[in-house]
């Protein structure tokens, strides 16, 4: 992909149009971005009240997005929820508040939890074995995995963390793409064990990045340090009250559900006529291998398609999921123009 500023952005996070617009200029428009793994079908926000602009949110109103979350995700009511403008917030701010001397990450993961904890001054590994984070001062699991969608259970991760406490460590599991995931699968519902913090995002299930909101989940006496470094008004008011309203919204969770499975196995079948090999991911991005990642991905935005391609995995690439089926028809004709 050569190297510059525009092909080192592509390769370090997805939805940059603007770069990949400089970089292919003659790709033809629209783009159709599939660079992340955000919900293509957005719950519907609805009226926002003119006092969520106007005012401060109240404590209660936060104490009570709160409370919803912490149903929502099926934690224990012993468990505390800290409200966040977004969980990149909250992966920025661990490292400051928990420093340690070696971190532990697991796999080809997300990479800003290791660009944090190496900014902060830790020395950080990525490792293949569960068991080897046991030896670090912290350990960070993405579950499900970004971007492969690879998922550890959640007694084995409650057994870590337990090996992590007994030396006052961490383990610090992201859960951004679990909501569309059985419940069973998240270790939200087994806090707060010593040691355990868990991150879950609200704008990739819920189709509303923009509006920047997550959740810390953890024990009391980390939920304070982290409430302690937030500060007041952590999150807007127009964030809580959306917030309320979605994660309230049981039954829409349900048919998002649905959909997102019933698109990503359409996607699968859809690349693996162009000639990639799907190989995982969850039902808000898939995972496809190819023999030439970067050689691929030039492929697709030279015909207006950006996926996403990563420097230290040259044989795969990650899809999002179109947005309507005007999006899948224009895709499907671009992937006739440039099969493998």
């Amino acid at each position: 992909m050569g190297v510059n500023s525009d092909a080192e952005r592509l390769l370090q996070h997805g939805g940059n149009l603007a770069a990949a617009r400089r970089l292919f200029p003659r790709a033809p428009e629209p783009w159709i971005d599939l660079s992340t793994g955000i919900n293509a079908r957005p719950y519907p926000v609805g009226e926002i009240s003119a006092a969520s602009w106007r005012r401060l949110p109240e404590e209660n109103a936060t104490s009570a997005l709160e409370e919803t979350a912490k149903r929502a995700y099926g934690a224990a009511k012993s468990a505390c929820v800290v409200a966040a403008p977004g969980t990149q917030a909250l992966i920025g701010l661990l490292p400051l508040l928990f420093p340690a001397t070696r971190v532990g990450i697991l796999d080809f993961t997300y990479g800003e939890h290791e660009l944090c904890w190496t900014g902060a001054g830790a020395q950080v590994e990525t490792v293949r074995d569960l068991d080897a984070l046991a030896a670090f001062d912290h350990a960070v699991i993405v579950n499900p995995n970004n971007p492969d969608g690879r998922l550890h259970a959640p007694s084995a991760l409650l057994g870590l963390a337990a090996k992590l406490a007994a030396r006052s460590g961490r383990l610090i599991v992201d859960e951004a793409f679990a909501d569309f995931l059985p419940q069973e699968a998240s270790v939200a519902p087994i806090l707060p064990p010593a040691g355990l913090i868990v991150l879950r995002s609200f704008g990739k299930a819920y189709g509303l990045a923009g509006l920047r909101l997550g959740f810390a989940l953890a024990g009391a006496e980390d939920a304070a340090r982290l409430r302690r470094a937030l500060g007041p008004w952590p999150v807007s008011g127009a964030a809580i009250e959306i917030g309320l309203r979605a994660l309230g919204d049981h039954l829409w969770l349900d048919k998002a559900r649905a959909h997102a499975q019933h698109d990503a196995e359409r996607l699968d079948q859809l690349l693996r006529a162009a000639g990639f090999a799907p190989a995982g991911g969850t039902p808000l991005f898939r995972w496809v291998g190819c023999g030439d990642a970067h050689a691929a991905f030039r492929k697709l935005a030279e015909a207006g398609v950006l996926a996403r391609a990563f420097k230290s995995e040259p044989q795969a690439l990650r899809f999002g999921v179109p947005a309507d089926e005007a999006v899948w028809e224009e895709l499907a004709r671009r992937l006739e123009t440039i099969r493998l």
